[in-house]
């Protein structure tokens, strides 16, 4: 049975496992490239500020971690439904321009927020 994408000649196509040797080198590049991404990240910040208000590191961490699981889940399930709608340089694309537009519509919100625009005088 063939997938939407291959049906639409588009190209997406998904091995239903990865090969036996594959396995471990995904796993360590998904661990290193989260790992990485997290480092001073907002959700780092917040975990460290919410350990020392609570005095609870270890509820912290537990809670932390489960928000970073559940969301991580989420784009594992949507990015294997779209790798069946789009091909791998579509998906690539997309990901690319949305984040560049996060990255331009966050700069703005920053830019207005140290900066606000005078009011007119009325």
């Amino acid at each position: 049975m063939s997938t939407p994408a291959e049906e639409s000649g588009s190209g997406a196509h998904l091995p239903s496992s990865p090969p036996a040797g594959r396995w471990g080198a995904v796993f360590l590049t998904t661990a290193t490239t989260v790992f990485l991404a997290e480092l001073g990240d907002k959700t780092q910040l917040a975990a460290l500020l919410l350990s020392a208000q609570s005095g609870r590191p270890v509820v912290v961490f537990v809670g932390a971690s489960l928000a970073l699981i559940c969301s991580s889940l989420v784009g594992v399930v949507l990015g294997r439904w779209l790798s069946t709608v789009m091909a791998p340089h579509q998906l690539e694309r997309a990901a690319g321009i949305l984040m560049v537009t996060l990255g331009l519509w966050l700069g703005r919100q920053a830019v207005l927020h140290l900066a606000p625009l005078p009011l007119a005088p009325s």
